[in-house]
């Protein structure tokens, strides 16, 4: 039986901690403080820092209460070490070296988007070698062929040239007059909409584009200014019908170059994880194209698609059993990590005034 590992998430405005011992897990917490950064429509880094700092200690007791577990049965701890906000990163990664230091465990660099790809290791069971993986969250959209996530490196087929699905979600949602995050607003004001009503663009779907590229910028000004049309007309802005085409058009762009990347690559699996994986038309529409096809797909429950502990807890259990070595003990963040494999050990690492400050 493998150690017990605790992994910490703290790369945006979620402090998380989840443990997981051979594959299976034991308990979680998630503390998030999205409630204080929503009348500035926006995450605010120094407060999401600030809320790192007085979340971490009780997220990580909760989740070892839930489990019935205590401090001293902790065998590794994993962290998120990029990429993300520097100084919401920093709380995470200083803590989790304390505890690793404290407990004399190794220690666990881990990028914050293979923890979403291992998240459905948690609900499904070890992932399918090959897999397509898309990533779909409020600053990534990816597309990556997956082997073995702890021992292969990670190869992207595709990524966002411009801004990613939830980004265009939130930005929209402001438009729209909806509160943030626009994700899960745009989906409560769909529901009784049209998503036929309004012809929005599918941008790079065009024969001649780049096939597993994506751009969501130009659908962002298209809405606005369909908003705004609507507005000067006097008609008032038919909010449902426009929150169901935007939604459409989103899905549809993100599950119809999936479900073609895993043809043209002979993949019959796709794992569709990240915050906009809990989108309501995002995974039914998969599912249709998927099932369609003749892909098996793999989403996990909407908590473990948004940011959280288990699943960094995840990579790290996954790398101690494919015997890869921890990182050191001086190994510092990343916030702008290119995903090229599970494991991040950035080159840069903490001066001796860094150190002596975590380590009094």
């Amino acid at each position: 039986m493998g150690p017990v590992v605790l992994g910490i998430e703290s790369s945006c405005d979620e402090t998380g901690a989840g443990l997981v011992r051979d594959g299976r897990l034991l308990g979680h917490a998630v503390s998030s403080s999205m409630d204080e950064h929503a009348r500035y429509g926006g995450v605010v880094p120094e407060i999401a820092a600030r809320a790192h700092v007085h979340a971490l200690a009780p997220v990580v007791r909760e989740a070892l209460a839930l489990a019935g577990l205590t401090m001293r049965d902790i065998g590794a701890v994993a962290v998120t070490t990029g990429p993300g906000l520097s100084g919401a990163l920093q709380v995470g990664v200083a803590a989790a070296k304390a505890l690793a230091y404290a407990r004399g465990v190794p220690l666990y660099g881990v990028h914050h988007l293979a923890g979403h790809v291992a998240a459905d290791t948690l609900e499904h069971g070890p992932l399918p070698d090959p897999c397509v993986a898309l990533i779909v969250s409020g600053g990534h959209t990816s597309l990556l062929l997956v082997r073995d996530l702890a021992r292969d490196p990670i190869v992207h087929l595709g990524d966002t040239l411009d801004d990613a699905a939830g980004e265009c979600f939130d930005k929209v949602a402001r438009v729209f007059g909806l509160p943030y995050p626009g994700g899960p607003a745009i989906d409560r004001a769909a529901r009784g909409g049209d998503p036929r009503a309004v012809a929005f663009p599918r941008p790079l779907t065009g024969p001649g584009d780049t096939p597993w590229a994506f751009s969501f910028s130009g659908l962002k000004t298209a809405a606005a200014r369909w908003a705004e049309r609507q507005r000067t007309g006097g008609a008032g802005l038919p909010l449902a019908d426009g929150a169901a085409s935007l939604q459409e058009a989103v899905a549809d762009v993100l599950t119809r170059k999936a479900v073609a990347a895993c043809r043209a690559h002979a993949v019959d699996t796709l794992v569709l994880v990240g915050g906009v994986a809990a989108n309501s038309r995002v995974r039914n529409l998969a599912g249709e194209r998927c099932a369609a096809a003749g892909i098996t797909l793999r989403v996990p429950p909407p908590w473990l698609c948004t940011d959280n502990g288990a699943m960094i807890a995840a990579v790290g259990d996954l790398l101690i059993r494919a015997g890869a070595a921890p990182a050191p003990l001086d190994v510092s963040v990343d916030p702008s990590a290119p995903l090229t494999s599970a494991a991040l050990r950035p080159a840069q690492r903490a001066t001796a005034r860094q150190r002596v400050a975590v380590f009094p």
